[in-house]
């Protein structure tokens, strides 16, 4: 019977130790975006975007229009997060 109890023991910190990482990861300072890397996505995104969205224009190409379709997404997406880190350094 104590060998059970040792491995329920060593599950419950086991399980303890995860949700710390997990919390950690959570965290709104780890996920914390800077104005410049925000940026830099958004020209890398903005550049995704106009290179499908002439394909499409261009040469009628229907995936390329998805595929800037999803990146219009993306954009809205850095765009809302730019403008929180915006008005968060804006406090500072």
């Amino acid at each position: 019977m104590p060998p059970l109890v040792n491995t329920v023991k060593n599950l419950v910190e086991l399980k303890e130790y995860y949700k710390n990482i997990f919390l950690f990861i959570l965290h709104p300072e780890f996920k914390k975006n800077t104005m410049k890397d925000l940026i830099s996505k958004i020209e890398a995104e903005f550049e995704s975007f106009q290179k499908d969205a002439n394909s499409q224009l261009e040469s009628g190409n229907k995936a390329a229009g998805t595929r800037a379709r999803k990146a219009s997404l993306e954009l809205t997406k850095l765009f809302k997060e730019f403008r929180k880190v915006s008005v968060e350094e804006g406090k500072k």
